[in-house]
C-alpha cells in the first residue's frame, strides 16, 4: 500500500476546486437557492477584496468600484423603470383614444394632446375640436344618429379585439412568462427560487409591448401589477452586469426588492409607498442597506417619470386630487362600511378566480388561451361600450370618482341643482341637492360596479400581463362614490338629524363624494391584497393629503380583519399555491405539535436514504447514484455502517466536479476513487488516480435532532432560507427534511393535498 499522493510521480494532488470552473455555485431552473451559502459566499469575496485593497492603489479603486456598484445598479433601474413606465402611459392614452377616432393633424396624438394643440377648441366643449374626429366622422362624415353609433361600437370591439389577439400572441410565441401580473412569481424568486427566463430580456421587451396592448384593449385589467415585473427585470438586466450580482443569487434578489420598490414608484408615483410595498409585501430578505437602496431607485423612477410627465399636469399618476373639506367623525361609519365591503370584495375575488384559475389549469380549456382571451375581450368590449363608465380606460374612471365636484367639472356626477344667488369661492361650493345627471350616473355606476366585479374574475390570470390593482381600486372607488353622493344628499335633505346637527349646516359644503371613492378603493385594494401600511402610504401620496390618514386606515384594516376572518390569504399567496410553488409565508403560523421524525425521510417502509461516503466511492458508483435518484444533494458520512455525518454535497456540483476532472486531470477513470478528506487514503499501487472534492463539501450543514418540534423546525427554515436540513441523533445520520418536505407536511395539517407543492 502507498500514499496515492507519491503516485504518477506527482508531489500533490489537484483539487478541482483551487481554480474555480464554470457553473459552480450556481442552481438548477426550478430549484432554491441556499441562502446560508450565499451569505459566507459574498462574506468571502467582501473580506478577498477589503485584503487586496491594502496591497496597492489600483486593488484600492477597484474595492471603491465594488462599493459603489450597488448605487450605480439602483441608478440605472430608476432611469430605466420610470422611462419605460412614460412610454408605456403615453402609449396607452393614445391607443386608447384610438379605438374612438383619430386626431387628423397628427395621429400620434391622443383626445387630449390633440385639443390642446386646436385653437378652435372653447372651454364648453373643451372635449370637442375640429382636429378630433370619431371613427364615424371620418368613414361616412356622420357624427350623431344610429348609423355612426353602430359603426363606431363596431370598430370600438374591433380595435379591441387587435389589440387583446396581437398581444396573446406575441406572449405565446416570444415569451410565455410575459403573462399574469408577476408578482406572485417575483414574490417565489424573492424568497430564493429560481424561475430561469423569468426576468429575461425578452420578457422585459413582450411584457412592456403587451402591457400597452391589453390596457388599451379595455379589458378589465391594470398596468401596476405588471410595472412591478418589468421593473425586476430591469434589475435582472442591470446586475448581470455587475459580478458581485450576477454570480451571487442572494445579492442579486437584494436588487430585485429594491427594483420592486421602483415598479411600484412609478406605478402610482408613490416612492415610499413602492420601499414599503417591496418590504411589506414581496420582499423575503429586506436588510437596511437594502432599504436605504431601495428609497434611492424609488426616487429616480419617480424623478424620471416626472421629467417624462406622460400625463401633462406635472403629476406622476392620472387620478391625483386635492381635497378641501376635512372629514368628520360621523362619517367613520360610513368609511368602516366601505372597509367591510372591500374584505367581502376581496374574498369573493379571490375565492371565485382561484376557483376558475384552477378549472383553467385542470380542464381542455387551459388548451386555448388565444380563444379564450379573444372570447373574453369580445364580452368585454360588448357590454362595455353602452355605459359611458365602462367605455373609458380604467384610470380615467377612478380619477373621474376621486374628483371633487368644482364649478369647472363638467362630469354627470357633478350635475347638482345649483343655488343662483351662491356667490361663494370655487373652492368650497355647499352640499347642493342632485340633479338628473347624478340619478343616471348612479345606476350606471351600479351596472358597471356589477359588470367589474364578474369580468374581473375571469380576467386576471389569463395568458396576457394583467394587473390588478386598478380593477380592485375602480370597484372600490364606485362603491364608494356611490355611497358618498348617498350621505351627502342625506346630510342636505336631513341637516336637522342628531348625526349632521353639530357638523353640517345649511350651505355648508360637509361631505366630498370622491373622498369616499378614494377610501373605497382602498377598502378592495386591501381585501384583495391584505396590504395595509404600504396600502395607506401609496393612497395618501396620490391624494398629497395627510388630513385623510384616519379613514383610509380604518378602512384598510377593517378590509383585512374582514377578508382574513374568511382566509388569511391574499390573491398573491393564493396563486403562489395553486402554481405549486416552495414559499413559506411569514405570516403563516404553524401550531400543530409533530416533531422532525415524523416528517423527515425515509420514513417506515421507503428505502434508506441515499448517502456517499468520505473516501470509499468511486466516480462510478456516484454517477451511478446521481443518475438513478433526483435528489438536490447526498449528505456524505464516514461508512455506511457507522453513518457519522461529515457534509453535504450538492448534486449539481458533483457532476460539475466530475466532469471537469475528466476534462482537466489525467488518470481520472470510473474506477477512482472519490474522497471529501483532507488527506488521500491510503490505495494499492495500481490504483487509478483518486479524485478530490474537499472543496464542494459543505462541512456545517444545518442539523436537527429527531425530537425537534416541527413549529422550530419550520421556523428556521422560514428565518434562514434553508434548502434542507439533515436530522441526527447523536451525530448519527437518521434522514433529511427539504423545503418541499415542510410545506407538504404544512398543507397536510392544513386539510390540503399536499402533492399541491410540485417544486423543491
Amino acid at each position: 500500500m502507498v500514499n496515492a499522493g507519491d503516485m504518477n510521480g506527482s508531489g500533490n494532488l489537484m483539487d478541482f476546486l483551487d481554480e474555480p470552473f464554470p457553473d459552480v455555485g450556481t442552481y438548477e431552473d426550478f430549484h432554491t437557492i441556499d441562502w446560508l451559502r450565499e451569505k459566507s459566499r459574498d462574506t468571502d469575496r467582501h473580506r478577498k477584496i477589503t485584503s487586496k485593497s491594502k496591497e496597492s492603489i489600483l486593488e484600492f479603486i477597484k474595492s471603491l468600484l465594488d462599493a459603489w456598484s450597488g448605487w450605480v445598479v439602483m441608478l440605472l433601474i430608476g432611469l430605466l423603470a420610470g422611462t419605460l413606465a412614460g412610454v408605456i402611459d403615453l402609449a396607452v392614452d393614445w391607443m386608447t383614444d384610438l379605438k374612438e377616432g383619430v386626431c387628423l393633424s397628427a395621429f400620434w396624438y391622443s383626445h387630449e394632446q390633440c385639443c390642446w394643440t386646436s385653437n378652435e377648441t372653447t372651454f364648453d366643449d373643451r372635449d370637442k375640436c375640429p382636429k378630433w374626429q370619431k371613427w364615424s366622422e371620418l368613414l361616412v362624415n356622420q357624427s350623431e344618429g344610429a348609423s355612426a353609433y353602430i359603426l363606431n361600437y363596431f370598430l370600438y370591439i374591433m380595435w379591441a379585439l387587435s389589440f387583446a389577439f396581437l398581444a396573446v400572441s406575441l406572449v405565446r410565441v416570444f415569451a410565455p412568462y410575459a403573462c399574469g401580473s408577476g408578482i406572485p412569481e417575483i414574490k417565489t424568486i424573492l424568497s430564493g427560487f429560481i424561475i430561469r427566463g423569468y426576468l429575461g430580456k425578452w420578457t422585459l421587451l413582450i411584457k412592456t409591448v403587451t402591457l400597452v396592448l391589453v390596457v388599451s384593449s379595455g379589458l378589465s385589467l391594470g398596468k401596476e401589477g405588471p410595472l412591478v415585473h418589468v421593473a425586476c427585470c430591469c434589475g435582472n438586466f442591470f446586475s448581470s452586469l455587475f459580478s458581485k450580482y450576477s454570480r451571487n443569487e442572494g445579492k442579486r434578489r437584494e436588487v430585485l426588492s429594491a427594483a420592486a420598490a421602483a415598479g411600484v414608484s412609478v406605478a402610482f408615483g408613490a416612492p415610499i409607498g413602492g420601499v414599503l410595498f417591496s418590504l411589506e409585501e414581496v420582499s423575503y430578505y429586506f436588510p437596511l442597506k437594502t432599504l436605504w437602496r431601495s428609497f434611492f431607485a424609488a426616487l429616480v423612477a419617480a424623478f424620471t417619470l416626472r421629467s417624462i410627465n406622460p400625463f401633462g399636469n406635472s403629476r406622476l399618476v392620472l387620478f391625483y386630487v386635492e381635497y378641501h373639506t376635512p372629514w368628520y367623525m360621523a362619517e367613520l361609519f360610513p368609511f368602516i362600511l366601505l372597509g367591510v365591503f372591500g374584505g367581502l370584495w376581496g374574498t369573493l375575488f379571490i375565492r371565485c378566480n382561484i376557483a376558475w384559475c384552477r378549472r383553467r389549469k385542470t380542464t381542455r380549456l387551459g388548451k386555448y388561451p388565444v380563444l379564450e382571451v379573444i372570447v373574453v375581450t369580445a364580452i368585454t368590449a360588448i357590454i362595455a361600450y353602452p355605459n359611458p363608465y365602462t367605455r373609458r380606460s380604467t384610470s380615467e374612471l377612478i380619477s373621474e370618482l376621486f374628483n371633487d365636484c368644482g364649478a369647472l367639472e363638467s362630469s354627470q356626477l357633478c350635475d347638482y341643482i345649483n343655488d343662483p344667488n351662491m356667490t361663494r369661492p370655487v373652492d368650497d361650493i355647499p352640499d347642493r341637492p342632485a340633479g338628473f345627471g347624478v340619478y343616471t350616473a348612479m345606476w350606471q355606476l351600479a351596472l358597471a360596479l356589477i359588470f367589474k366585479i364578474i369580468i374581473t374574475i375571469f380576467t386576471f390570470g389569463m395568458k396576457i400581463p394583467s394587473g390588478l390593482f386598478i380593477p380592485s381600486m375602480a370597484v372600490g372607488a364606485m362603491a364608494g362614490r356611490m355611497v358618498g353622493i348617498g350621505v351627502e344628499q342625506l346630510a342636505y335633505h336631513h341637516h336637522d338629524w342628531i348625526i349632521f346637527r353639530n357638523w353640517c349646516r345649511p350651505g355648508a359644503d360637509c361631505v366630498t363624494p370622491g373622498l369616499y371613492a378614494m377610501v373605497g378603493a382602498a377598502a378592495c385594494l386591501g381585501g384583495v391584497t391584505r396590504m395595509t401600511v404600504s396600502l395607506v402610504v401609496i393612497m395618501f401620496e396620490l391624494t398629497g393629503g395627510l388630513e385623510y390618514i384616519v379613514p383610509l386606515m380604518a378602512a384598510a384594516v377593517t378590509s383585512k380583519w374582514v377578508a382574513d376572518a374568511f382566509g388569511k390569504e391574499g390573491i398573491y399567496e393564493a396563486h403562489i399555491h395553486l402554481n405549486g410553488y416552495p414559499f413559506l409565508d411569514a405570516k403563516d403560523e404553524f401550531t400543530h405539535r409533530t416533531l422532525a421524525t415524523d416528517v423527515m425521510r425515509p420514513r417506515r417502509g421507503e428505502p434508506p436514504l441515499s448517502v456517499l461516503t468520505q473516501d470509499s466511492m468511486t466516480v462510478e458508483d456516484v454517477e451511478t447514484l446521481i443518475k438513478e435518484t433526483d435528489y438536490n444533494g447526498f449528505p456524505v458520512v464516514v461508512s455506511k455502517d457507522s453513518e457519522r455525518l461529515i457534509g453535504f454535497a450538492q448534486r449539481r456540483e458533483l457532476i460539475l466536479a466530475i466532469k471537469n476532472a475528466r476534462q482537466r486531470q489525467d488518470g481520472v477513470v470510473s474506477n477512482s476513487i472519490m474522497y471529501f478528506t483532507e488527506d488521500p487514503p491510503e490505495l494499492p499501487a495500481n490504483s487509478p488516480h483518486p479524485l478530490k472534492l474537499r472543496r464542494i463539501l459543505n462541512l456545517s450543514p444545518f442539523t436537527v435532532t429527531d425530537h425537534t418540534p416541527m413549529e422550530t423546525v419550520v421556523d428556521i427554515f422560514r428565518k434562514l432560507g434553508l434548502r434542507q436540513c439533515l436530522v441526527t441523533r447523536s451525530g448519527r445520520l437518521l434522514g433529511i427534511i427539504t423545503k418541499k418536505d415542510v410545506l407538504r407536511h404544512m398543507a397536510q395539517m392544513a386539510n390540503q393535498d399536499p402533492e399541491s407543492i410540485m417544486f423543491n
